[in-house]
């Protein structure tokens, strides 16, 4: 009998099994039940979607306001609240690691350690949030030494996220053991999000938002503040794409714009290279950057194999020649194979070249989603804006409490005698308080600040340092009050406080961005580009640049000119032309081959830097050179004139280059020895004027030349002496000047009236004096009064000067000083500047 009661008792113990919906566990619990009986499939659901969202929430996934998962903001936070900031010596990364699993993150060390490691390293976050002294790993895949051994603090850039954490910014919530408060996001005063970004496997998603120039993405902030309907074209021009650490190229918008506009998308990145030759004319592969995330260590070691295999033949060699300045890799190519040939095998087979998925997923308000590059920025500027809120409405209290106190020191000093009185009649502070609160009718705030009050205070002195502090606290509190009324106060305050961040932190882009190998129609690549006067410049090795036209500023005639391309490697300058970045360029070599490509395709250099090999963009030969450079906007009827050393001349229409690609088309059939010079845009049919080095020219009427089919070699055009050349041709255009330049600077305008229109086949007339002094003709133009010249010497060094303060002289003259050369140094191009699209 006793067995069955307490059965009974255990049965009432149990709760009865519930189809409907969720048992109460905590009514359970109170009523002392200890068994629920629950559907399983219904339990291990429920279980793991709680742990499905413990992942996605609190682990894997950035806050989209401060680009941070929860284990790097308890880091930053916890090396700021023990004050290893940048101002303070090292300590040790075991201290580190210590504080934060003791107090913030209940999980290993492990982790921790390689959390702290990744933001430390300067190739794998754009900008570093931790300062580390020791082995903090290499590109190569090396590990960091033990935590022991290194040691950190927090760097400059990382306590902007953390500035003004103390003034109620950001929300703070328990730790796991309710003994300390951590934030749940940080003020961040810069959009962590798109400059670091960030990477994580969550339960059914995962994040990759790549790393971002700081200052492009402070811009992209502020212009979204200024205007809220900017358009993602827009912004695109400001935030063109990814930066890097480690560089590299990206190869095609099309990718890039379905990220930035969905939130999911994919690029390529493709290493940076060059190819040059060796002393011995060997050409080699210089590889200087590598795609971002991509093991150095792993990829020489696949192209060690793919050579040893032979599925790649041609490399002799595979040098590293890295160092802490950087990654420097060398391959070397037998004599006879194509560099470039190789380089493609290289993009396609190896990491080289790799695509780099881009799926924008973070979290906000406890939930996550994806976000387009816009909305990211939208989600940012609330934060931000709600931060300044918060800190000013935290100043305001904090201001009010010191005038309310200030306030009532002032009541006690007008009234010193009395209250004296009062305080040495009273038998303790509680009467004193009391007293002083009944008589002028203070609180007891401003009461226990006077019982305090030290009696030097009393002097004059300090009687109207307290007045003074008055005055100055009251008129904060009208500038904090006009804050907080005014909205638009408080947009201008956080675009102040992102610009300042860019003064201190901004730097250039490192990664290029390449909008090349775009086929569809969905997508213009031009709508991302500003279209900008350029300045393209090719060197004596093939190596091709564009430069800002603000790179250059002016000067005045004789002036000494800046340096316009680095002289350190040996290499000078060979062809000059301005353009606008949307034209198309045709690029003519000397045998005789168009190459059409986008100015803005061609890589972005300084003053001093080299370029990119043109062999490394266009399928140039062997002993091929870049002669001419064409700038138009797009295809028509109008006409080109082509003249070759020789002195042949052909007519051909601009239609028969709309299918010339990268890969060359043949524009002239050129006879045995034969080179082509220049090539000249004519749709205006003038007159034409062709020039020799040695100071003759002709005057002819295109009226006599038929327009000829590509492979055409042309008709004569000028008679030429023994060893003299053609220096180029122009066209005679109304209210214009001949412009022609000598070797040593001498330079000139003269009336095209000077010249009569003749036949072509004749030997010319003067239309430079040659001599020593001068040197040969370097090249002619058509010249305004109102035009500019840049002009370039072998040597790199670059002037730009007003074309009307050139001298007006007759034919036969020498010309003035135009360019100031140094010993062996001699002018080698020039180009009209013009304010106008129109350039030459």
């Amino acid at each position: 009998m006793t067995e069955t009661n307490g059965q009974e008792n255990e049965s009432t113990k149990t709760l009865a099994l519930n189809l409907s919906g969720r048992p109460d566990v905590a009514g359970a619990l109170k009523a002392g039940v200890r068994v629920i009986p629950v559907e399983i499939e219904d339990q291990m659901k429920e279980a793991y979607l709680d742990y499905a969202m413990s992942v996605i929430v609190g682990r894997a996934l950035p806050d989209v306001r401060d680009g941070l998962k929860p284990v790097h903001r308890r880091i930053l936070h916890a090396m700021n609240e023990r004050a290893w900031r940048s101002d303070r010596p090292y300590v040790k990364s075991a201290k580190i690691v210590g504080e934060v699993i003791g107090n913030f993150h209940p999980h290993g060390d492990a982790p921790v350690y390689e959390t702290m490691v990744r933001m430390v390293q300067k190739f794998s976050m754009r900008e570093p949030l931790v300062d580390g002294q020791g082995n903090y790993g290499s590109v190569d895949g090396d590990n960091a030494a033990h935590y022991r051994y290194t040691e950190a603090r927090l760097t400059k850039l990382a306590e902007e996220l953390l500035k003004d954490i103390e003034k109620n910014t950001v929300q703070f919530s328990p730790n796991f053991d309710d003994t300390r408060q951590q934030p749940d996001v940080l003020p961040a005063n810069f959009p962590n999000i798109l400059v670091n970004g960030s990477t994580g496997i969550a339960v059914g998603m995962a994040t990759n938002i790549p790393p971002h120039n700081l200052k492009e993405s402070i811009n992209a902030v502020i212009a979204l503040i200024q205007n809220p309907d900017i358009s993602l074209y827009e912004l695109m021009k400001i935030l063109p794409g990814p930066d890097f650490p480690t560089g590299g190229t990206i190869i095609g918008g099309e990718g890039l714009y379905q990220a930035y506009s969905t939130g999911r998308g994919s690029i390529r990145i493709r290493s940076k290279v060059d190819i040059i030759e060796n002393a011995k004319g060997r050409e080699i592969i210089v590889i200087t950057e590598i795609p971002y995330q991509v093991n150095k260590k792993h990829l020489l070691e696949k192209v060690g194999e793919l050579v040893n295999e032979k599925i790649i033949e041609g490399i002799t060699e595979i040098l590293d020649l890295s160092d802490r300045k950087g990654i420097r890799v060398e391959l070397h190519i037998k004599k006879d194979f194509n560099a470039q040939v190789i380089l493609n095998q290289l993009f396609k087979l190896t990491q080289l070249q790799v695509s780099f998925g881009i799926t924008m997923l973070a979290i906000l308000d406890k939930r996550p989603k994806i976000f387009s590059l816009k909305e990211i920025l939208q989600s940012y500027a609330i934060h931000r804006n709600q931060v300044v809120v918060k800190r000013t409405q935290f100043d305001l209290d904090k201001a009010q409490k010191r005038a309310h106190i200030l306030e009532g020191l002032r009541i006690a000093l007008d009234n010193i005698d009395e209250v004296i009185k009062i305080i040495r009649a009273s038998k303790d502070p509680k009467e004193a308080q009391a007293k002083l609160i009944s008589t002028f009718g203070l609180s007891e705030a401003q009461t226990d600040a006077i019982l305090e009050m030290r009696l030097q205070r009393l002097t004059s002195l300090e009687v109207q340092k307290i007045i003074d502090e008055l005055e100055q606290v009251r008129l904060i509190i009208l500038d904090l009050e006009d804050i907080l009324a005014k909205p638009e106060r408080v947009k201008q305050i956080v675009c102040d406080e992102l610009s300042k961040v860019t003064e201190s932190f901004g730097a250039t882009r490192t990664t290029e961005i390449s909008l090349e190998s775009l086929e569809s129609s969905t997508f213009n690549a031009e709508d991302l580009i500003a279209d900008e006067e350029v300045v393209v410049q090719i060197s004596e090795d093939m190596f091709i640049k564009r430069l800002p036209m603000d790179t250059f500023r002016r000067q005045k005639r004789g002036g000494k000119g800046i340096q316009g391309i680095s002289s350190k490697r040996e290499d000078f300058v060979k062809k000059l032309s301005t353009a606008m970045t949307h034209d198309n360029l045709m690029l003519f070599s000397n045998k005789g081959r168009a190459f059409l490509m986008k100015v803005y395709e061609l890589p972005i250099g300084t003053k001093e830097a080299r370029g990119k090999s043109l062999k490394a963009i266009i399928n140039l030969t062997e002993d091929e050179i870049i002669t001419s450079l064409f700038a138009f906007r797009e295809f028509d009827e109008s006409y080109l004139l082509m003249v070759t050393r020789d002195g042949f001349v052909k007519k051909i229409q601009l239609d028969e280059f709309s299918n010339a690609k990268k890969s060359g088309l043949i524009a002239i059939g050129l006879r045995d020895g034969d080179e082509l010079i220049d090539v000249l845009s004519n749709p205006e049919n003038y007159d034409v004027f062709i020039a020799s080095k040695d100071g003759l020219a002709i005057r002819m009427n295109l009226n006599e030349l038929r327009s000829q089919g590509r492979t055409a070699s042309g008709v004569t055009a000028m008679r030429l002496e023994d060893k003299d050349q053609i220096a180029g041709i122009t066209k005679v255009e109304p209210n214009t000047h001949l412009f022609c330049i000598s070797e040593n600077g001498f330079g000139k305008r003269t009336d095209f009236d000077e010249f009569s229109t003749k036949g072509r086949g004749g030997k010319g007339m003067t239309y430079l004096k040659i001599g020593e002094k001068n040197g040969r003709s370097v090249g002619i133009a058509t010249i305004r009064e109102e035009d500019e010249l840049l002009i370039i010497t072998q040597s790199g060094m670059a002037i730009r000067v007003e074309a009307k303060g050139i001298s007006m002289v007759g034919r036969t003259a020498m010309g003035v000083k135009v360019v100031n050369t140094k010993d062996e140094d001699f002018v080698k191009d020039f180009a009209i500047v013009r304010d106008t699209e129109e350039t030459v």
